[in-house]
């Protein structure tokens, strides 16, 4: 068999080697006929009894649901059925069947495509990936109409002693499928790996695969239809590259590549107690950015010092208006035992809690009118600020989870010194509130900003007045300094941490944070970039907060830097102005 390569995009780190197991989306073998007059009713009750026979599935799987499994999953079946819910999914098609004589899967087939195409006019990406779970929900009825089953294979024959792990291929695979995928007593089975010809980023296999640890690529565009059942496949999550038949030279290299992470990574386990302190001495804090309450297991195993960035946000986000149905915000007793959750598991580290960071760009209702330059628009502080009730209530839910340990209030996307005001002026008015009710609460809560706005980041005086500390958040502001939509593919190699603006930027805020005697942290992707790492100690940053699995690393490259030789490096790079130089100089320092 030929061998050849697929690029895609790299969504959970790592490599896995294995056999292929094509997963068929079931519409493909749709058939299309029309229903005899006197047959519609029947026909509509065939398809009502397979919605109903996927409800309970739903629900044995959620009864089913092994208790090491990721939190994610079992958010993600209880989408499913309220997709599976909405008369959008349960009604329309059987409407499609009583007025055109569709049959059943023709009907439901119908009615997703005109769904689809609603979400592909979406400008928001997350927002824009939540087709695929109406489309993987369809997938699950269209099964039962048609009578397949999703098959986990036989053990493969190869040239190994032992039967070769699989890695999933499909066109999308939902969170539910997944869990096929596992043994009944709740471990993995055999499967290491997932490439999908869609998704991005914030697609719901890319979130899961990032919970599971397990090596994801995602994108691949003709993956499902190139690959073959049984083919081998390296999936390089790292590089986000998809290798297909490899010769025994590449399988060797790779494997001898997984060999090598595996040792390393066994290494950096035995760091997990070693404090964080540069050669010279100087100790820098490792923060973790989290999503979720249940995040901060893995945190913690990770020798976090505290949590850096919770992103409030995804409390929200599950509660979208996704096909119609009523919008609900989370309450603030809802807010409060989730914050309260991470607060008492962090064990007396440092929470700091992001207020919600939605709007324009990730509008909790799609529904609603998109701006025509959504980053731009009504977004975080902006929209919590114009929503003064929903701000409120989050406010007095964080306060009231400050009372079980240490919190930091953290507000994104300031620019001006009345939002600052105002964001003030709402939390002093939650802890009136609180007091009058006799509500126990922190009453020394530090409130911070993030510095994500080129404006704020020239405009420093103005913040270190006001606030207790700032979070360099350097995704944003790599985006707004060079204006690049850093999700299009046609601008988003434009997108360059080491710009010499972006630098400037970074580096001044830095330093006038510290001189005013303001804790400044970096939490953006440059924080856990290990290539970046002495660079932003260089600049001064003492502390970094990224996702907990780069944790590790990070605090490898802190062990082995020497400060003195790295800080005078680093003013001259910060003096240059020439893309190559500073790249050059850059890859200096990680050797000295």
């Amino acid at each position: 068999m030929a061998s050849f390569t697929l690029h895609g995009i790299p969504v959970s780190r790592g490599i896995a080697i294995g056999r292929a197991h094509l997963l068929t989306p079931a519409a493909l073998d749709v058939k299309h006929y029309l229903v005899p007059v006197e047959q519609v009713e029947a026909e509509v009750k065939r398809l009502q009894d397979a919605i109903a026979e996927v409800h309970r599935g739903l629900q044995a799987l959620w009864t089913e649901l092994p208790k090491d499994a990721p939190t994610e999953l079992g958010a993600f079946i209880d989408v499913h059925a309220l997709i599976l819910s909405d008369p959008m999914i349960s009604e329309a098609p059987l409407d499609i069947i009583r007025t055109r004589h569709y049959n059943a899967e023709w009907a439901l087939v119908t009615q997703i495509d005109e769904l689809s195409a609603q979400f592909d006019e979406i400008e928001d990406e997350y927002l824009r990936e939540r087709k695929h779970d109406i489309q993987q929900v369809a997938e699950r009825v269209l099964k039962v109409l048609m009578g397949t089953a999703l098959s986990v294979p036989p053990v493969f024959s190869g040239d190994d002693h032992a039967p070769p792990s699989m890695i999933v291929v499909a066109h999308d695979i939902s969170p539910a499928d997944m869990l096929a995928f596992r043994d009944r007593d709740g471990g993995p089975r055999s499967f290491i790996g997932f490439v999908t010809d869609v998704g991005g980023q914030n697609s719901h296999t890319a979130i899961v695969a990032r919970s599971l640890d397990i090596p994801a690529a995602v994108g691949m565009s003709q993956a499902s239809r190139l690959i073959e059942q049984d083919d081998w496949v390296i999936v390089d999550g790292d590089a986000g590259v998809v290798i297909c038949n490899p010769s025994q030279l590449v399988l060797e290299q790779y494997r001898a590549r997984q060999a090598a992470l595996g040792k390393a990574r066994k290494r950096l386990l035995k760091l997990k107690k070693t404090p964080a302190v540069t050669k010279d001495g100087t100790p820098v804090k490792l923060m973790a950015n989290i999503e979720l309450p249940e995040d901060c297991a893995g945190a913690l195993e990770a020798g976090a010092n505290g949590v850096g960035l919770f992103r409030s946000e995804f409390l929200f986000m599950g509660r979208a208006n996704v096909l119609g149905n009523a919008l609900r915000i989370p309450s603030e007793d809802e807010q409060f035992e989730q914050y309260r959750k991470a607060v008492v598991a962090m064990k007396g580290r440092p929470v700091t809690i992001r207020t919600l960071d939605v709007g324009a760009d990730k509008p909790l209702d799609p529904t609603e009118h998109t701006a025509l330059n959504p980053a731009l628009g009504l977004r975080a502080i902006r929209y919590c600020l114009a929503e003064p009730q929903l701000f409120l209530t989050q406010l007095r839910a964080i306060l009231r989870a400050s009372s079980y340990g240490k919190v930091r209030i953290l507000i994104p996307m300031l620019a001006h010194a009345f939002e600052i005001d105002q964001t003030l002026s709402m939390l002093e008015q939650a802890k009136l509130q609180l007091r009058e009710e006799g509500v126990k609460y922190d009453p020394d809560v530090e409130v911070g900003a993030m510095i994500e706005i080129p404006a704020a980041a020239l405009a420093l005086p103005m913040f270190v007045k006001r606030m207790d500390f700032l979070s360099i958040g350097t995704n944003d502001l790599i985006q707004y300094t060079l204006a690049i939509d850093r999700v299009d593919y046609e601008v988003a190699h434009l997108y360059n941490p080491l710009h010499p603006a972006v630098l400037m930027l970074i580096a001044q805020t830095i330093a006038i944070g510290q001189k005013a005697g303001l804790d400044v942290a970096v939490c953006g992707e440059m924080a856990g970039d290990t290539k970046l790492t002495r660079l932003l100690l260089g600049m001064g940053l003492r502390e970094f907060s990224m996702h907990p699995a780069q944790l590790l690393s990070v605090k490898q490259e802190i062990l082995n830097s020497d400060l003195s030789a790295i800080t005078s490096r680093t003013r001259r790079i910060l003096r240059s102005y020439e893309p190559d130089e500073i790249a050059a100089a850059v890859e200096q320092l990680q050797s000295l």
